[in-house]
């Protein structure tokens, strides 16, 4: 099943009023409408499919069928004889720009890296420190994603919610889908 976010779930992404927790709030962002449950659950773990079905709950994620359906559906016809045109879905507005590049544990590492410089070498050395040498030692997925979940807490602290959605959303999409 994929996941895809609801009005709901945008307009707590878009910022004011936060009701929902950091774990929540990511699961949002990494739900695209492309990534599957089992997509998500390769860098959420075990917390993703409780959380998917909670939020799915609430009206914040629908889930989509990757089965498709029994019968197709006849086009209609109009008064005039002809096929009556078809409705097609509004566009779904996304908060990150468009990432056509290849997906990488090392392009996610270098770009973890750039962040870890720009956010706090400059306005805490010793963090930036910190995190430079937690990154160096993070040798597979999972610890470089721990690291980078911390540093997320971190930037959330110094620039805010925002600003560290838009950063998570750059890391799910430079992340490669574990297969």
């Amino acid at each position: 099943m994929r996941l895809e976010k609801t009005e709901k779930a945008r307009e707590e992404l878009r910022g004011g009023l936060r009701r929902l927790g950091r774990r929540e709030r990511n699961l949002l962002i990494l739900a695209d409408g492309k990534k599957t449950v089992q997509d998500i659950e390769s860098i959420l773990k075990d917390e993703a499919r409780p959380l998917a079905e909670s939020l799915i709950r609430e009206g914040y994620l629908m889930g989509i069928s990757l089965t498709p359906p029994k019968s197709t559906p006849q086009p209609a016809k109009n008064q005039g004889g002809g096929l009556a045109p078809s409705v097609m879905p509004p566009e779904q507005s996304v908060n990150a720009d468009a990432f056509e590049g290849k997906r990488s544990l090392a392009t996610t590492r270098m770009f973890l890296f750039d962040i870890c410089e720009r956010m706090f070498s400059r306005r805490a050395p010793d963090q930036a420190q910190a995190f430079r040498e937690a990154f160096r030692n993070a040798r597979d997925r999972e610890s470089m994603l721990t690291v980078a979940r911390d540093m997320m807490e971190a930037v959330e602290l110094i620039a805010g919610a925002e600003r560290a959605d838009s950063i998570s959303q750059r890391i799910a999409m430079l992340l490669p889908v574990e297969t």
